[in-house]
């Protein structure tokens, strides 16, 4: 968160089993309002160079073939998910079938991709592989519930935020910590974040606390916690109504009326290779088109149309 940061090293963090398994989410669409906001032009003839150890002199154009490769997990709802039902505000998941993705990340994928004529495609792969894949031209974009951070921009660039996220710790309900007042409640407690991303960073804004090994998706935090291998996960606070549908038994902490514990918040960015400033601009006015209250609009429909 996103959103997501580089993990920093851990020292004496105990090592917890890494599983992928998450209750189904059953997540549906959201509605996208596509207005023309700016004359529709066709792909960049930017052309950026793909490293030499992976493809030689090889070069690519961004929406080569008609077609914007968007790298994301298409597993971290609200911003990207996964459903069996194609809808006018989908896109497909590359090389599946009957598989597409929807979210938030989508709205703006799709108004990206029409603004340059191209069809948005959905490249699903670990968040962990997301900046490589786009270095190695394996896809032209990130719409991941990904933040710009300072060591992400010596790989690549990126947009302006089209939102903000705060981090928050969920529990199992009935554990101690749910009736925790402060960060300090958690010195000693067995903390566990994403991997790469700053659901794992935040962890050490708590003061003598047990930072675990992260693990390499929000599924895999989830279930760690259910299954009792840690006392607490970092989680999204905006993605709070959807976590907890899919986990009933967990529950997030307050303190002083608010879920966002950590000072450090995220915005996300959508991420381009280097070397393609005309697009990235392009990419900026798109962003930078929608209204706050359209972008509040957008993110309540998608909260709105979570499962039970």
């Amino acid at each position: 968160m996103q959103q997501r940061d580089t993990g920093s090293a851990h020292h004496g963090r105990a090592n917890v089993s890494r599983r992928s398994f998450l209750k189904a989410s059953g997540l549906t669409a959201i509605s996208v309002g596509a207005a023309d906001f700016l004359v529709a032009c066709g792909p960049s003839t930017e052309t950026v160079e793909i490293g030499e150890e992976e493809s030689g002199s090889q070069q690519r154009t961004f929406g080569d073939n008609g077609t914007m490769r968007v790298g994301m997990e298409v597993a971290y709802p609200p911003f990207n998910w996964q459903v069996s039902e194609k809808t006018e505000d989908t896109i497909p998941v590359e090389g599946q079938s009957d598989a597409y993705a929807d979210g938030y990340d989508i709205y703006f994928a799709k108004k990206i991709a029409e603004h340059f004529n191209l069809n948005p495609v959905a490249s699903k792969m670990e968040f962990s592989g997301l900046v490589e894949a786009l270095k190695n031209g394996q896809i032209d974009i990130i719409c991941g519930g990904m933040t710009a951070t300072d060591e992400r921009r010596e790989s690549i660039d990126f947009s302006d935020p089209y939102w903000t996220s705060h981090y928050g710790l969920l529990v199992r309900k009935g554990s101690a910590y749910v009736n925790a007042t402060s960060l300090d409640d958690f010195a000693g407690a067995a903390v566990l974040g994403q991997r790469d991303t700053l659901l794992d960073t935040v962890i050490d804004e708590i003061p003598n606390v047990n930072h675990l090994t992260p693990v390499d998706s929000v599924p895999a935090q989830l279930s760690n916690l259910s299954q009792g291998a840690c006392d607490a996960i970092t989680f999204d606070v905006e993605n709070e109504k959807g976590l907890l549908k899919a986990n009933p038994d967990l529950t997030p902490v307050e303190i002083n009326g608010s879920q966002a514990l950590f000072q450090e918040d995220a915005p996300i960015n959508a991420g381009i290779a280097k070397g393609q400033g005309d697009t990235l601009q392009q990419i900026n006015d798109v962003v930078n088109s929608v209204p706050q209250d359209e972008r509040q609009q957008v993110w309540d429909d998608v909260q709105a149309r979570l499962p039970e």
